[in-house]
């Protein structure tokens, strides 16, 4: 089975934002160094937490420093913007990573209102026109023209399809997985995001309703996943209890950095936080290597699934990079 990583740069308590840019960077090449086979960054904006607002400069960063792992945008937030500029930031990327990149796309703002109508001031009514973007996106970055205009750098004459950026369609709902079929490109749904719910029902949908295209002749599915991975499962639980108590304090309005467990331990949970934390805790996976390697690969075959993406917040770099690598280790990764 093949692993993938997801960051956000996440923010931690104590420690600048710029902190989680520079983490991602080395978390990249970490992950390449253990065997994972792509390395997606997102776009959150005007979120405390999620820093990584930029994921084209993010991927540039990332690119130049990298040499076999796949980089990609999980994802570009397309109403956002001109498909004409996102295709032209990522033929250049591809240029400096040349047949490395991935660019996947969502619908979603990735925002409050009120920060998408300042991306983009006609955001209401941006999101109608997502499936025509797409098409012109997939068009630009394999070197075509649209409309009399071409995306430069357009790629090397004779290069073929796997030249190009590979468009992925991201979604947490049946919408995303049914125009990903109709286009017939590679979907990944953010089980991690809707905490599972949902993902048979998309995939299936994706699955039924597939319409080959020359790139990608059969479905390529995945999901991202939230992991957290230690020797022990009370440390591994212990190091989860930042995004514990982030999924519960963003419900009631309180955006921040993420906070050290050691904090969050010491002051404990309600036993109305606890029974709000159940649902969300079954559909993590956190614990020993074998504990969460047994949990993925049974997900992976219930899914029929040959990728998955692994997402992992910890506030101590060490233990998120020691997770990954002790993911990859259990499993087996292999780029």
């Amino acid at each position: 089975m093949k692993l993938s990583a997801l960051d956000q740069s996440v923010s931690v308590a104590g420690r600048g934002q710029d902190h989680a840019i520079r983490d991602t960077l080395d978390l990249a090449l970490h992950c390449e160094a253990h065997g994972y086979h792509r390395f997606w960054v997102s776009e959150h904006h005007g979120l405390p937490t999620i820093v990584g607002s930029a994921p084209e400069i993010l991927m540039a960063a990332i690119a130049a420093r990298t040499s076999r792992i796949r980089v990609g945008s999980a994802g570009v937030m397309l109403p956002h913007y001109s498909a004409l500029k996102v295709a032209e930031q990522f033929r250049v990327l591809d240029a400096l990573a040349p047949g490395r990149i991935d660019l996947g796309v969502g619908r979603a703002p990735g925002s409050d209102g009120r920060t998408a109508r300042a991306l983009n001031p006609n955001a209401a009514s941006a999101a109608d026109a997502f499936p025509q973007q797409v098409q012109e996106l997939q068009a630009w970055t394999r070197g075509q023209v649209v409309g009399g205009i071409h995306a430069h750098p357009e790629p090397p004459p004779g290069s073929g399809l796997e030249r190009a950026p590979e468009v992925w369609m991201l979604g947490s709902s049946d919408y995303g997985a049914q125009l990903a079929a109709y286009l017939g490109l590679p979907y990944a749904f953010a089980y991690f995001f809707m905490d599972g719910q949902g993902v048979e029902q998309a995939l299936g949908l994706y699955r039924e309703l597939y319409r080959p295209s020359d790139r990608h002749p059969k479905p390529h599915p995945t999901i991202c996943v939230w992991a957290l991975v230690a020797e022990t499962d009370e440390a591994a639980q212990h190091h989860a209890l930042s995004r514990d108590r982030w999924r519960l304090d963003r419900q009631m309005g309180r955006l921040g950095p993420l906070r050290w467990p050691d904090e969050i331990a010491s002051a404990g949970f309600t036993e109305a936080e606890l029974a709000h934390l159940a649902p969300m805790r079954r559909k993590a996976f956190v614990g020993t290597p074998a504990r969460v390697g047994a949990q993925l690969r049974a997900l992976a075959a219930e899914l029929q699934l040959e990728e998955l993406v692994v997402n992992t917040w910890a506030c101590d770099v060490d233990v998120r990079r020691r997770s990954y690598e002790l993911l990859a280790r259990e499993l087996g990764a292999s780029a």
